[in-house]
């Protein structure tokens, strides 16, 4: 099963538009999609660090939520979308 990350903040208006796409994604699409709040958790917010540079590199020098990152750690996508091209990132397309 496919699995990714989504940093979040609990109060991140973009976050919270994003969140029942992510939904939508897990049910529609079978991918897990593991749900780290980081404005609140330090830890959840340390684990985000590593992935820095990746989320820096998709988001043009940004470091923001939403940020999404694969389960291989390579590849990430960052801020408000529309499903559709969320679907075609999570898929590896």
């Amino acid at each position: 099963m496919k699995k990714i990350i989504m940093f979040y903040g609990a109060e991140c208006p973009h976050c919270r538009i994003m969140m029942p796409l992510v939904e939508r994604l897990e049910k529609e699409e079978g991918i897990a999609v593991e749900k780290l709040e980081v404005w609140h958790n330090e830890k959840n917010a340390d684990r985000m660090r590593k992935y820095e540079a990746i989320i820096m590199e998709a988001s043009d020098g940004t470091f923001g939520t939403p940020a999404f990152v694969d389960d291989k750690g390579k590849k990430a996508l960052c801020g408000e979308m529309p499903y559709g091209e969320l679907k075609k990132w999570a898929a590896g397309k």
